[in-house]
């Protein structure tokens, strides 16, 4: 939560500052090729790999083992980062216009290749962090890792006032803190996982069995990662040909991100290592349980979450980031593709409550199969609704393939294991979480329409009605239908440090 604060607080500065224009416009592509080779090599196809065979490791061989084997993957990735990273120096202006061709006939093109060169390194240091997480995460230990993204944020922040204050470029300034960022995001994990005896050395990386054993279960899962990234490429290759549109969508990102990061990925962090160790025990009761719950946490969180970005999103925007550059204009166009999103954020949280029922025994192909066709859902809608409505068709395709990769993992679950179904206390829950969103929402709408055009020049205060009255009806008529009680979100945040049999 402290990181998406900051990061609100970080999008708030580059909008104000940059606003969509193409400065911020070549951040946001030089930025996210980072990113996107981060989630496809490391967080998405190396983790989901290694903290199930770490996790096992840990559980069964015991600690010497497991550091072994942290080590051996540890030294592995190391050496594949670096040689990306070389080839990605000489490669840039391919990687940009293979990210945002219609940055080609304009100064956009030459700014994104001289920030990505700078940010790309980044890619090194926060890979490597993500192996530090995972290790910590098989611990049960969660705090450091979550922490690391407030650094990142808080560096960000950091430069943005030191470049206005000394009359730097704003966008040099964002690309070297990044950089700068990723060494301190590892160091923070790197010395939290030492604190377990766990700090791992880079040695000289050999092919051993158990390195050999990753790369064939990464393999489908950077397939499957690199899948998703294809759908992120095809969204902002189709906005790159409509001037400020990357600009909008990634403002629109950061809005839904929030409840994203907040539940979605950490459930996915937390789910992961518990139905690893409770698949190598045979406990099926424990892993349907597990996984009903967590689904039921994500949906009483980010269902309102995302009737409300539906229901007021123009109100949301304008108070976040309607100031400096940022202009009435950027406030509509950016509200459109966040309702858009809005309405694909269930499927976004419940795709992290899906996977890891695979994940945990080790397969990894079955979910690139889903991948797959989500992805192709994704470029025939993008690229297909584009000469009609658009850069809005590059959300329209990220929420309706999003829903596609749901359907099918969810499919897939009920036939993978026959214990993994809905139990009667989701069945019972789930439609009333619904009903008490969507009344929620209509409140809000109601009161926004009735409350802004009497208050134009007092958004904030609109804002802080509306928010309350949302609040209070939202969790007072769910908790009166029976769709959640108090005690439950309580129960579902408290970390336990019990181990799986100790906590039945």
């Amino acid at each position: 939560m402290a990181s998406r604060v900051l990061g609100f607080v970080r999008d708030i500065l580059i909008a104000a500052f940059l606003g969509s224009g193409p400065i911020a416009e070549a951040f946001f592509v030089a930025f996210r090729l980072p990113n996107m080779f981060r989630r496809f090599f490391a967080e998405g196809a190396f983790n989901m790999a290694f903290v199930p065979m770490f996790a096992k490791r840990l559980e069964g061989e015991g600690h010497d083992d497991a550091r072994r084997f942290g080590i051996e993957a540890l030294s592995a990735l190391f050496a594949a980062l670096v040689i990306l990273t070389l080839i990605a120096q000489l490669a840039m202006p391919w990687f940009v216009y293979a990210l945002a061709s219609g940055f080609q006939a304009d100064e956009r093109f030459d700014t994104a290749v001289l920030f990505s060169r700078i940010v790309f390194p980044y890619i090194l240091f926060i890979s490597l962090a993500a192996l530090f997480s995972g290790v910590l995460n098989a611990f049960g230990k969660f705090a450091a890792a979550a922490a690391a993204p407030v650094l990142l944020n808080a560096i960000f922040i950091c430069a943005i006032l030191m470049a206005y204050w000394m009359g730097w470029n704003v966008g040099l300034a964002l690309v070297w803190a990044a950089a700068f960022a990723g060494v301190a995001q590892l160091g923070l994990v790197w010395y939290a996982a030492r604190q377990l005896g766990m700090g791992l050395a880079i040695r000289r990386p050999r092919l051993t069995p158990d390195v050999r054993r990753l790369i064939a279960i990464g393999i489908p899962a950077a397939l499957a990662g690199g899948v998703m990234q294809i759908n992120l490429v095809v969204g902002t290759q189709v906005a790159s040909y409509f001037d400020r549109a990357i600009s909008w969508l990634s403002y629109a990102d950061r809005v839904y991100q929030l409840p994203l990061g907040v539940v979605g990925i950490a459930i996915g962090v937390v789910l992961l290592p518990e139905l690893s160790r409770r698949f190598r025990a045979g406990d099926r009761e424990g892993t349907a349980e597990a996984m009903n719950r967590a689904a039921e946490f994500t949906m009483i969180l980010t269902i309102p979450a995302a009737v409300a970005l539906v229901a007021i999103p123009d109100l949301i925007v304008s108070i976040l980031f309607e100031r400096g550059s940022f202009s009435a204009t950027d406030t509509a166009a950016t509200a459109q593709a966040l309702a858009i999103y809005a309405l694909g954020l269930p499927a976004f949280v419940l795709q992290k409550v899906l996977q890891p029922a695979w994940f945990a025994r080790e397969d990894t192909k079955t979910p690139l199969r889903f991948a797959v066709v989500s992805m192709v859902v994704n470029v025939v809608l993008a690229i297909g609704l584009a000469p009609f409505v658009g850069f809005l068709a590059a959300a329209i395709g990220t929420t309706i393939a999003g829903w596609a990769n749901v359907l099918l993992l969810w499919r897939g679950v009920r036939h993978l294991d026959e214990t993994l179904t809905t139990d009667a206390r989701l069945r019972y829950r789930a439609p009333r979480i619904i009903v008490s969103a969507a009344v929620m929402g209509a409140l809000a709408w109601g009161l926004t329409t009735w409350l802004a055009p009497m208050l134009p020049s007092a958004q904030t205060v609109v804002f802080l009605i509306v928010f309350a009255v949302a609040v209070v009806s939202y969790f007072g008529l769910a908790t009166m239908l029976g769709a959640f009680r108090p005690s439950d979100i309580k129960q579902a945040m408290r970390r336990s440090q019990a181990t799986p049999d100790e906590a039945d």
